[in-house]
């Protein structure tokens, strides 16, 4: 019997200094993470990867862990995430938690986006609809791809229709085509390349002829330029003399053709007329000699003086 009691009382002491070590050991945790302040993350998207204890870092830097991860009471629709972060972190306005993903399964929360000179999350600054200052959530990388691969599947599959559209037998055939036909114009390039080359070569020729000629073209409008800014007051004194004299001729053969004008009337209404005249009798004057001379040639000067011979008459019986 005494036994037995003796047995008791080492298990009890046993127990008792076991609850007082595990006491010791938290104490000690508590007394290394010091003070500690919690906020809460709701997520609209999946948090799978996260559990209880995840790590919490703060661009990169572990500041915390995540204590609990269950759904919202006001709408279940959103992921409640409480995190616990050491007192000393500055937790600002304008801090997002993003849930940073990996292909092995485990998920941690990146704190990021903070501006210097934001007050800090409290009640008093952002929302506490279950006790505790909201954090936004942010969306990564890995978990954007997560959150759109419903769509990003759907226009892969489009994608894969269109393709196999595209990709048919006639399309086959005329693709075939057009790279026989692309074949055969590299072919032909390959071969006018020296073609090619000399004409190049000519015609970095004629360029570099066009270029001379442009210089010279240039020299020559500023030559042109100088001689009109020196010789031109003379040239223009001399043009308006010039044109001075041109307007005296003008003036001058103007008033000698009024003075001709009466003269020319005279001759154009009497002189022409009985000119005219004249030649006129004169053609007249010509025939008539002509014809005398004719009478001459065969009938012989008499025929001037006497008459023809009329022929015999004989009366009817």
């Amino acid at each position: 019997m005494e036994t037995r009691a003796n047995h008791l009382w080492v298990g009890a002491v046993t127990l008792i200094l076991l609850a007082a070590l595990a006491a010791f050991i938290i104490w000690i945790a508590r007394l290394n993470q010091g003070d500690v302040n919690e906020y809460d993350i709701f997520y609209a998207q999946s948090v799978s990867g996260l559990a209880n204890g995840s790590q919490v870092s703060y661009a990169g830097v572990p500041v915390g862990q995540v204590q609990t991860i269950a759904l919202s009471e006001e709408d279940p629709e959103f992921v409640r995430v409480r995190i616990r972060i050491r007192d000393e972190v500055p937790i600002l306005v304008g801090t997002e938690a993003t849930i940073q993903a990996s292909f092995t399964g485990v998920s941690t929360i990146l704190l990021d986006g903070a501006r210097g000179g934001a007050p800090q999350i409290t009640c008093e600054t952002t929302a506490c609809p279950e006790g505790r200052p909201v954090i936004p959530p942010g969306r990564g990388g890995f978990g954007e791809i997560v959150a759109n691969a419903p769509l990003l599947l759907e226009r892969l599959a489009t994608l894969t229709e269109q393709l196999n559209v595209i990709l048919g037998p006639d399309n086959q055939q005329q693709i075939a085509g057009i790279l026989e036909n692309s074949n055969r114009l590299t072919a032909e390039l390959a071969e006018a390349a020296p073609r090619l080359e000399g004409t190049f070569a000519e015609l970095e020729f004629a360029l570099r002829e066009a270029g001379e000629a442009l210089d010279a073209f240039e020299q020559a409008t500023e030559t042109t330029d100088r001689l009109l800014n020196e010789e031109g007051p003379a040239l223009s004194e001399e043009l308006r003399g010039t044109l001075a004299s041109a307007n005296d001729a003008a003036a001058a053969l103007a008033q000698t053709l009024n003075d001709a004008r009466p003269a020319a009337a005279q001759l154009r209404e009497s002189t022409l007329p009985a000119a005219e005249a004249t030649l006129q009798d004169l053609r007249r004057t010509s025939r008539s000699l002509r014809t005398i001379t004719e009478q001459i040639e065969t009938q012989g000067a008499g025929s001037l003086i006497g008459g023809q011979d009329l022929p015999d008459y004989e009366p009817e019986g």
